[in-house]
Order: structure tokens, then C-alpha cells, then sequence
């Protein structure tokens, strides 16, 4: 059974035996919405989703996209601030060009987000976990 508690916003998945007095104590408490009966592995995972797997084909993309709309820019506003043209803002976006490090700079500096995060679909961050590079942190000549 999937519920959901609406103040404070608490989803909750229940399994197993007495799901139903849990459910009752809860809602002495809080104003809860029962979203499904179903058990959990009824659900489909959203990886498994063609909408998914149509996102992950152009994470980068995608994530550059929100960057900019969260900055408030227009693919043309955003191409004048880096001196490019307004279809290569637009190819970078659609996965149709992939951009180099020092233009993921670039954006990264104009949009005010993290370099990595316009590197998130990149082989070397495939988790979108980065990990610090521990020689680059000891600095020179330090073991």
C-alpha cells in the first residue's frame, strides 16, 4: 500500500500484516491519502519507463536545459553571454553536439551551477557521485 501523510509531506509504503490498524493509528494524527492498494512490487519502476530511458539518452542536455531555465534565460540570452550562436545553445541541449571542457566552464560560470553537474551524463560521474581526486587534495609533494 503506498499512502501519503499531507502535512507533514510524508510518503509512506506499508507491507505486511495489520497495514490497516497502522494506517488508522496515522490517521488519528495527520490527514492521510491513500494512493494505492496495491503492494509495492505491483508498481513499475520509473527506470523501466520509455519516458525514462528517453531522459537518460540526453542527461546532459537536460540538465544544462534546467540550468537555464532556472536562470531565467532564453537559449538566445544565454548563446550572447557566451558569444556562440543561439542553435548551438539549442544542439547542446537536444544531445545533438556535445560541448568541451573548457565551454562546461563557460556555461557553468554563466549559469552560476557546479562544473560537474553539466557533467552529470559523462562516463567519469556515470552515479552522478563525484569523488574528490585525493593527489590534487594532499597538494605537491605531499604523501
Amino acid at each position: 500500500m503506498l499512502a501519503l501523510v499531507k502535512k507533514p509531506r510524508i510518503e509512506l509504503s506499508l507491507q505486511g500484516e495489520n497495514v490497516s490498524e497502522l494506517l488508522d493509528w496515522i490517521k488519528q494524527k495527520y490527514d492521510v491519502s491513500v494512493l494505492s492498494e496495491k503492494s509495492e512490487s505491483e508498481f513499475v519502476s520509473v527506470e523501466s519507463t520509455a519516458y525514462w530511458k528517453k531522459m537518460e539518452k540526453n542527461r546532459v542536455g537536460n540538465l544544462l536545459s534546467g540550468s537555464r531555465l532556472k536562470a531565467g534565460l532564453t537559449q538566445a540570452q544565454l548563446a550572447a553571454k557566451l558569444g556562440i550562436q543561439q542553435n548551438m545553445v539549442s544542439d547542446y541541449e537536444r544531445g545533438r553536439r556535445t560541448y568541451s571542457d573548457a565551454m562546461a566552464k563557460r556555461l557553468s560560470e554563466t549559469l552560476n551551477v557546479n562544473e560537474e553537474h553539466l557533467r552529470y551524463g559523462n562516463e567519469q560521474y556515470p552515479t552522478g557521485n563525484i569523488q574528490p581526486n585525493k593527489e590534487a587534495c594532499r597538494g605537491p609533494n605531499r604523501k
